[in-house]
């Protein structure tokens, strides 16, 4: 996600800058095949571009809004995992209970490997969805009998609340847990699993490409034909007014673009790791973990993952 005051210019300027040199040229070429050879029938009246601009301002606009909505979706579905992994947490420290010392000692294990388990969940989640590693620096949070277990698989995510699902047997089993809570821990399981197909959805729905072809064809014949609507009246100054106004559409085409896929680990992404080390901030505080993830000054970024 990218920061609010902090985004070089050299950014922004690097997704257009091969656009932005092919229009120069393209309109340094009319502007003197115009002004040195009076090639004066080129010019066109302004209405025509004009006209074709407004309706590409109307199609980039939505489109902006359906890529925005699909990166806000996956935003309020992380912001709901942060909520199902602190209540999952919460009930998992509530609920069991231990009879005599051995079992209490039983039952703390039980709780800070369940916990553990849920913060390399969201770690993995994040790595899976963004086509990584889901199983790198799971190793901190659980065990390497767990790591084989889950590395069979090919959804890790999925893997993993599949251990949360029998650990929660072994609860009942044991008598930490009454059949009443278990139903309450497995309806929070069922809103990670949930949350975790939307981003899958989201991940694996392509945004219509035949809809971003006719935008680019439409945006491209408008700024061959932008040149000659203004040569008769601006001469050799609509050389930066028409690379001005060409960046300017390129550029909410470009983020349109970037925004419409929010899991591909770059800049623009849904901040899916930041997420996932609030979540293992805020469960490792509620076991009394102090081994937790010191967070990078942000500072020195212009965007967090």
């Amino acid at each position: 996600m990218l920061l609010k005051n902090n985004i070089p210019f050299k950014y922004i300027f690097g997704k257009v800058k091969f656009e932005f040199i092919t229009v120069l040229l393209y309109t340094v070429t009319v502007s003197v095949i115009y002004d040195r050879f009076h090639f004066t029938r080129i010019s066109i009246p302004l209405s025509v571009p004009g006209i074709l601009g407004t309706v590409i301002s109307l199609l980039l606009a939505f489109r902006s809004n359906q890529a925005y909505d699909r990166w806000w979706e996956a935003r309020i579905i992380w912001g709901s995992i942060v909520n199902d992994s602190r209540s999952l947490s919460r009930q998992i420290l509530c609920f069991m209970d231990g009879d005599g010392e051995r079992d209490n000692q039983e039952v703390k294990f039980f709780r800070e490997r369940f916990i553990k388990r849920q913060i390399a969940w969201s770690y993995s989640l994040g790595q899976s969805l963004r086509g990584l590693n889901a199983t790198k620096n799971l190793d901190r949070y659980i065990s390497k009998k767990e790591i084989e277990f889950v590395s069979r698989y090919s959804n890790v995510p999925m893997a993993l609340l599949d251990l949360h699902a029998r650990d929660l047997k072994i609860a009942l089993n044991e008598g930490w847990i009454n059949r009443f809570q278990q139903v309450e821990i497995d309806e929070t399981l069922s809103k990670l699993c949930d949350a975790m197909g939307k981003c899958e959805r989201i991940k694996n729905t392509i945004f219509p490409a035949t809809y971003s072809h006719y935008i680019r064809f439409t945006l491209i014949f408008f700024i061959l034909m932008l040149p000659f609507g203004l040569l008769d009246t601006l001469g050799l100054m609509e050389i930066p007014l028409v690379t001005a106004i060409a960046t300017s559409f390129l550029l909410i085409e470009k983020m349109a673009i970037h925004l419409q896929d929010p899991f591909e680990n770059k800049p623009t992404d849904t901040p899916v790791t930041a997420i996932a080390r609030t979540i293992e901030k805020n469960l490792k505080q509620m076991i009394d973990d102090q081994d937790i993830y010191e967070e990078k000054e942000v500072s020195e970024h212009f965007y967090i993952l």
